[in-house]
């Protein structure tokens, strides 16, 4: 079940926050419950994903896209991610996120975040996200454009680079296993 409370909290403790660029960092505090964990006692996999959402939506309002959303009807989606998981999250600990949009090219936009337990980072992640109206994919220049943002995309990192490539080579529709 998605977490709303913790949704909504987001929201009212950031809802003064500063207004951030387009490739600005947005920093979130949380902890794990018990309603967080899986059999062995640690935050479940799934569940990180979706905390994980927690801190693109309010990136998306900082950056002013989901006013831009509201406006002209789009959605948002998750195209791809790609995750590494290093440390167990355990009960009751406290982490931070770190959210930021990385880059983007004529279709999507490339959000990297991470979980930190101090200064150790448990989990890191890639997600390939776009913005949609009934039409398809709304290119980020159109979205930037909706928001005041006419800055060139920065470079993708090299690995960034590598991944988008690698998906490239990636069946669709996968073959079927049954």
């Amino acid at each position: 079940m998605f977490p709303i409370v913790r949704l909504i909290k987001e929201f009212v403790v950031h809802r003064n926050a500063p207004d951030l660029p387009g490739i600005g960092t947005h920093i979130s505090h949380h902890r794990c419950w018990p309603q967080d964990l899986d059999m062995f006692l640690e935050m479940n996999n799934g569940r990180i994903l979706t905390i994980l959402d927690l801190g693109r939506f309010v990136l998306a309002k900082r950056v002013g896209l989901v006013a831009a959303m509201r406006r002209n009807g789009w959605g948002l989606t998750v195209a791809g991610s790609s995750v590494m998981y290093r440390k167990r999250i355990r009960p009751l600990v406290r982490f931070r996120i770190e959210s930021r949009a990385i880059g983007w090219d004529d279709k999507f936009f490339y959000i990297m975040q991470s979980i930190w337990i101090g200064d150790i980072c448990a989990v890191q992640a890639l997600f390939r996200t776009a913005l949609t109206d009934k039409n398809g994919i709304v290119k980020p220049k159109r979205a930037f454009a909706d928001v005041g943002f006419d800055e060139v995309p920065p470079e993708l990192p090299m690995w960034v680079q590598n991944w988008i490539a690698a998906e490239k080579t990636r069946p669709w529709p996968p073959e079927r296993m049954g």
